[in-house]
């Protein structure tokens, strides 16, 4: 059969003739505004709709692969509220590309704002499928959506995405090494991971607290859709997921917004942030303009990406005290930002209406209890916050050195602070990214060091577990602790997962810990309850007790007591809630969780009517040094 001319000519040739007819078309027919919504890179049945909002550019671009990177080719249309925006037919799903402004006698080349993937090594932004805010070109959400755990159920670990994994490499590790753990951590218990930031940073290795691209997936993590891949993956083992957010500052390094389009007062970041005092945190002069609708839209839309795109459960916003004042702290009325407290108000709002199971938690460690009332009350609307309150006095009390310097006054007060009238509106921990760096280190690594010996510090970290998950509050442990990982948290570090083997007996410690947490046998439903009564304490022998419960009852009551001294207490008398016999749920001192435990026997306890403790009923037991005893009925 005979080619036709036209079909005689090379697809090389085809595509000239196209970017030359495009060309062609945009110096003859005046670019048009783009009607569908949305901003970013939005593909449609008829190309791609570009949007950026560039208030004071003169001009604004659109280059990328789809036309050779020709800077000046494409324009788009200015629209009436700072936005360009046109239709591009020929940009497609897998495009790279970048905006072109002019802004003056300046050319600047940018990365678009709301790109959700950015490769490297040029950071051009690559138009991809997924959830855009008023258009919807991803694939439906499941008919029935995975809802989180109450909160009152959740058990967090807290992890690292670049040092989580396992294998010959080094890190950082990515997506995949985390789904290859998940049935370990399901074992475990876990039903929440909370993720380190996972957004686009500068270079391989980071915290991820300093976000270049706030809406794209790191690449080195294994980009968007393996996060996707995660997500879907930890809900199949009934495991929630919850992303560490970074609203208090954005960058420093590598940041495409920092002047985007040209505009500035004193030298400062432009219209994506404050431009007078208001801009300086501790990490550099990038705190968003909070009072900006269209700063504050950007921030509310990257909110929405991780719930409707990415089926995420939950955010952890970092630093809120920043969010809410300018030097980050109670103590200065006079730096409040009420627009900082109005976007976490707006956000949390949107949140709750969205899904009510949504976990939203803050990290203010000033002990406001604000942040956790409700917003028609004034409050900010998250439902938890990491407790300053409980982890510093706990630490303290683990780590002294001499059992005369744990008070255990201190300890009491721990347990008894609360935000509110939910018990659960804070998170107990004795380790966290925060506390096991920056001048600090991992509880066994502090007790080895401050006692000059090792044989203490898996006994002491036990005993600041016990509290972690019979403490009123939401319990959550970091990555490794459970098999006593040591040293301080480094993102060149990966976990020693050797240690997980040589120290099973502590793993499965955590495992039966977590298991009375979560009443999994009906047998300490209290560890879940929103009632607590510190009945005992001695700080001269340095023994606390107190009474947990839900409903009351067999099944429902739990006794903790906890020894902070390095002697076993025999025949020790203590108050009970109820008659009969109290049974030993969990004795941490059992050599089955480490052979350096002195393996002390601790049998039930009987309770007998005679007021002790401001109790109707008294039983003696007797408890190992540093350990903790879990008791209940039934």
């Amino acid at each position: 059969m005979a080619l036709s001319d036209k079909e005689k000519i090379s697809p090389a040739w085809r595509e000239q003739l196209s970017q030359t007819w495009q060309t062609l078309r945009y110096k003859i027919l005046p670019v048009q505004p783009a009607r569908l919504p949305g901003m970013g890179a939005i593909p449609n049945g008829d190309g791609t709709v570009f949007r950026v909002w560039a208030p004071h550019a003169n001009a604004v671009f659109v280059t990328g692969s789809f036309n050779n990177w020709q800077r000046s080719q494409i324009p788009l249309a200015r629209e009436t509220d700072g936005c360009w925006s046109a239709n591009v037919p020929q940009a497609r799903v897998g495009d790279e590309y970048k905006f072109v402004l002019q802004s003056g006698s300046q050319q600047l080349l940018r990365t678009d704002p709301y790109a959700k993937d950015v490769r490297p090594p040029f950071h051009n932004g690559v138009v991809r499928n997924g959830k855009v805010l008023g258009v919807d070109t991803a694939v439906p959400s499941p008919a029935t959506p995975f809802q989180p755990p109450a909160l009152e159920e959740l058990v967090i670990y807290e992890l690292h995405v670049g040092t989580f994994g396992e294998g010959n490499g080094r890190p950082p590790y990515t997506f995949a090494q985390v789904m290859e753990k998940l049935p370990y951590l399901r074992v475990l218990g876990i039903n929440a991971i909370e993720l380190m930031p996972v957004k686009a940073f500068p270079g391989d290795l980071s915290w991820g607290y300093n976000p270049a691209h706030p809406f794209a997936i790191s690449q080195v993590y294994g980009g968007p859709e393996k996060f996707k891949q995660l997500i879907q993956a930890a809900h199949a083992q009934g495991i929630a997921v919850i992303v560490d957010v970074v609203y208090n500052h954005f960058g420093p390094q590598e940041l495409s917004l920092w002047q985007f389009d040209g505009w500035q007062q004193h030298g400062l970041g432009g219209i994506y942030f404050y431009n007078d005092w208001r801009s300086k945190t501790p990490w550099a002069d990038t705190r968003p303009d909070y009072g900006r609708p269209e700063v504050r839209r950007y921030i509310r839309d990257n909110v929405r990406m991780w719930l409707d795109e990415y089926q995420i459960d939950g955010l952890r916003w970092d630093a809120t005290s920043y969010i809410r004042n300018a030097h980050g702290h109670d103590g200065d009325p006079g730096a409040n930002i009420p627009e900082g407290w109005a976007l976490m108000q707006a956000i949390n709002g949107e949140m709750q209406h969205h899904n009510p199971r949504h976990i939203r938690i803050a990290e203010d460690l000033q002990a406001n209890r604000w942040l956790t009332e409700p917003i028609q009350a004034g409050g900010a609307g998250f439902n938890t916050q990491w407790d300053s309150q409980f982890v510093h006095p706990i630490r303290q009390a683990i780590i002294a050195p001499r059992d005369e310097d744990r008070n255990m006054l201190a300890v009491r007060d721990a347990l008894l602070f609360r935000y509110g009238a939910d018990v659960f509106s804070r998170v107990v921990y004795t380790e966290s990214h925060d506390e096991v760096a920056n001048g600090k280190a991992r509880v066994v690594h502090e007790v080895a060091v401050a006692d000059g010996r090792n044989a203490l510090a898996a006994k002491r970290a036990a005993l600041g577990a016990g509290l972690v998950f019979t403490a009123p509050g939401v319990p959550m442990i970091f990555q490794g602790q459970e098999f006593l990982e040591d040293g301080w948290f480094d993102d060149k570090r990966p976990l020693d997962w050797q240690k997980a083997e040589q120290n099973g007996g502590m793993v499965a410690l955590y495992r039966h810990l977590i298991s009375l947490r979560r009443n999994q046998a009906g047998l300490t439903r209290g560890l879940s309850g929103p009632s607590l009564n510190v009945f005992h304490v001695n700080d001269a022998a340095k023994l606390i007790a107190f009474h947990r419960w839900h409903f009351g009852g067999p099944g429902d009551d739990v006794i903790v007591v906890a020894n902070f001294s390095n002697r076993v207490l025999k025949q020790y008398k203590l108050g009970f809630p109820r008659a009969g016999d109290w049974l030993v749920r969990l004795n941490s001192d059992l050599k089955a969780y480490h052979p350096s435990f002195t393996g002390h026997y601790v049998p039930n306890v009987t309770a007998v009517p005679g007021k002790y403790d401001d109790l109707a009923y008294s039983g003696t037991l007797s408890i190992g040094p540093y350990s903790i005893l879990i008791l209940s009925q039934g």
